[in-house]
């Protein structure tokens, strides 16, 4: 299997980072707002195309500053 270049290592972070998180909220906000009925997975799924995107933009937006402020909280 043929890997990415190193430079791509922040942008499939992200999107990883953003694909398990996504998911694993939107399970949990549809949960708490509509329990675990039928149509359960419809709406978990509906919620997460739009929460996808959004999270990837965000992930890429504030991983810098997260870096950032665990450089300056862990030692080296």
């Amino acid at each position: 299997m043929q890997k990415l270049p190193r430079s791509f290592t922040p942008y499939v972070f992200s999107f990883y980072m953003a694909t398990i998180m996504a998911l694993l909220m939107c399970g949990t906000i549809v949960a708490v707002q509509a329990g675990f009925g039928p149509g359960y997975w419809a709406s978990v799924f509906k919620t997460y195309v739009l929460a996808m995107p959004v999270a990837f933009c965000c992930v890429l937006l504030v991983r810098p500053l997260v870096l950032r402020m665990v450089a300056l909280t862990v030692a080296h």
